[in-house]
């Protein structure tokens, strides 16, 4: 199946995705469910599509996949326990706190968590989470999660804030209560609007899906809601981003957070995210949470060697969703030393590295990668998304026309 330009446009409009960021198969997947749900293809789906709001909703829906768990990148909230004891004992009055897109609330609640670990009162805090799916809102208001939200050192917090029932884990009022979600728009700057500025914004793994005029766009609509000693957390991938908007790191390792330098205000306004000219109505949409993450394990090619290939990365890649960085590295360089060089193998370097800030050692094993596969997903798109950090627009669109032609040059 082909990716009518259409659609691809349609996602661009509405919730700012570049189609090459989540692959061409990532839509495919999502058109066939909707073909299936709908028994129509082709113009018939088309006319569906563009005369029903609650279609384009579930296409959408069909589209972004949330990829979170609690405590995801655990330094970030280490890092903010710190900063929000001091912060509001400076400050005398509750913090302000806000999680976009939060998506099934994992997030939102860590913070609630870390925070009442670091000894605030829940009176000292308030949390606002904004997400633009109607479905995601709904799931996360429940507060039951199942066992694919908890990775890493669950025991270290589960057993203190959740209740076990026959449908899963249940959050108690106490880390409930301190969290508001609400509908907003990542790409409608005045759904975001606060009458109050924020302390602590939380806005990861989703910058690296749009293209760099939307990037821009989006981090003007954040800093105009940030307070100005606030900080920002992004992730992984995205820390260069802000680094290029003049924003600087709070030096705290792995955190990525950001704060404005002392003789730059917030933002007094953002301005508006650039789209195409529009034939139909603004339709809500859920958020960008695409299931290509940062931390995916790569798929390779079985390998016969004294340790399995597969069973390397997947532990490189559990070190590196647990955030021990300088553990998967050394697991890396023990892998690369049995199996010899391989794309999957220098990718892990090159994320690893990418994570850890070095861009330019990320960008020599990325390009290692590509020279023994340059057809590996993975590496073009976060290739791709260092390029454009790093104002190569041309560079990252070549890499993103290539993988969605499959990786051919």
């Amino acid at each position: 199946m082909n990716v009518d330009a259409r659609i691809t446009g349609f996602l661009k409009q509405q919730i700012g995705l570049e189609a090459a960021s989540i692959g061409a198969s990532a839509i495919e997947r999502a058109l066939r469910q909707r073909h299936a749900a709908t028994a129509l293809t082709g113009e018939s789906y088309g006319r569906r599509l563009q005369d029903s709001g609650e279609e384009r909703q579930a296409l959408i829906e069909a589209v972004v996949v949330p990829e979170t768990w609690f405590f995801r990148y655990p330094e970030s909230f280490t890092a903010l326990a710190g900063l929000a004891r001091t912060q509001q004992a400076v400050l005398g009055r509750p913090l302000r706190l806000l999680s976009a897109p939060c998506a099934s609330g994992e997030e939102p609640y860590s913070i609630a968590m870390a925070l009442l670990d670091a000894g605030l009162a829940p009176s000292q805090f308030t949390i606002d989470a904004v997400d633009i799916s109607p479905q995601l809102l709904a799931r996360a208001e429940t507060g039951c999660y199942g066992r694919n939200s908890f990775r890493g050192d669950v025991e270290s917090f589960r057993s203190r804030y959740f209740q076990e029932g026959p449908d899963g884990f249940h959050l108690l009022p106490q880390v409930r209560e301190r969290v508001r979600f609400r509908p907003a728009n990542l790409m409608q700057a005045e759904t975001l609007a606060a009458d109050v500025p924020y302390d602590f914004v939380f806005c990861r793994n989703v910058l690296i899906y749009f293209d760099v005029p939307t990037q821009e766009a989006v981090l003007r609509t954040l800093i105009t809601l940030l307070h100005h000693n606030g900080s920002l957390f992004v992730g992984p991938a995205e820390a260069s981003l802000l680094s290029r908007q003049g924003l600087q790191p709070l030096g705290v390792p792995l955190s990525f957070a950001f704060r404005l330098p002392p003789d730059r205000p917030a933002a007094k306004a953002a301005d508006p995210v650039p789209k195409p000219q529009r034939t139909r109505p603004s339709i809500a949409a859920p958020s960008l949470r695409p299931v290509v993450t940062p931390l995916k394990r790569p798929t390779v090619a079985p390998v016969t060697a004294v340790a399995p290939a597969e069973d390397a990365l997947a532990r490189i890649a559990a070190l590196a969703n647990a955030g021990q960085i300088k553990e998967a590295l050394a697991a890396c360089r023990a892998q690369l030393e049995r199996q010899g060089p391989g794309a999957a193998i220098f990718y892990w370097f090159g994320l690893l590295h990418d994570t850890a800030g070095r861009q330019a050692e990320a960008m020599t094993y990325y390009r290692k990668a590509l020279y023994l596969d340059p057809r590996h997903p993975e590496t073009l798109a976060h290739l791709s998304a260092l390029l454009a950090s790093q104002g190569d627009a041309a560079g990252a669109r070549r890499l993103q026309q290539r993988a969605a032609r499959g990786g051919n040059s």
